[in-house]
């Protein structure tokens, strides 16, 4: 096993975002450990140097979120975020790779990824996808976010037929619910905002993937915007006509 980092000097006590990190390079572990030792809610409990050791560690420790390369030894962090979705779907995964093809931005995606980030990318990225992925939301950084819009826009007039079609077969509270998750809207934000108990929306979130055979809330968000649930306003409202009834 990989030898277990101390204690941070900021790190927090209860309530802090616990997160694994795992990558097979140590001087990279080293370099995002410092960068998330910035943050005082943010706390490393665990290193792993392949994917099987990050899943193992992932089930010792019941991290908040899952940081994995995806290119490292024994399991690629592919492997590994899709053993996490069964083993521990409690917390979520973000990838953090030097690599944008389309292939492993589409791989995360498939493999229930919450985030996707390059190691090139801004070190607040980088806390900014913890954060995200632990209030339940989403993180795409901006390049990688260009590279799914390009991906999507082929044939874009059939996917949003088909995007409509399927959002159709919805409640209409699930769909008011599908365009705040598309508004990047935490569970936490999207209960302010409709009145509801956090429990509520959670439940309402896995019913709408599961009505719409989704894996996770990146291809909820894509589908809402190719059906026309999301206000192109950006305030993170539902497009006209889409509120609850």
């Amino acid at each position: 096993m990989t030898a277990q980092p101390p204690p941070g000097p900021t790190a927090s006590g209860p309530g802090a975002i616990r997160v694994l990190l795992a990558d097979d390079e140590a001087m990279v572990r080293g370099g995002v450990r410092a960068i998330l030792a910035a943050a005082a809610d943010i706390e490393v409990v665990a290193e792993a140097g392949d994917g099987r050791e990050a899943v193992e560690l992932t089930r010792r420790h019941r991290p908040d979120v899952a940081l994995l390369d995806i290119r490292m030894p024994v399991l690629d962090g592919l492997g590994a975020a899709a053993e996490l979705r069964r083993a521990a779907p409690g917390t979520a995964v973000v990838m953090l790779t030097t690599f944008s093809e389309d292939e492993y931005i589409a791989g995360a995606l498939d493999s229930g990824a919450a985030g996707f980030l390059l190691k090139s990318g801004d070190p607040y990225e980088l806390m900014a996808a913890v954060r995200a992925a632990a209030s339940g939301a989403s993180y795409l950084s901006p390049h990688v976010a260009r590279r799914v819009i390009q991906r999507v826009s082929g044939g874009r007039l059939t996917r949003e037929k088909e995007a409509r079609e399927r959002a159709a077969a919805l409640t209409p509270r699930e769909r008011e619910v599908l365009a705040l998750v598309g508004a990047g809207l935490s569970n936490a934000e999207i209960a302010g905002r409709l009145h509801l108990v956090e429990g509520t929306v959670k439940a309402y979130v896995s019913q709408v993937l599961a009505r719409l055979e989704l894996r996770n809330r990146v291809q909820a968000a894509i589908l809402a915007y190719e059906a026309g649930l999301v206000d192109a306003g950006g305030d993170g409202s539902p497009a006209p006509g889409q509120g609850s009834r």
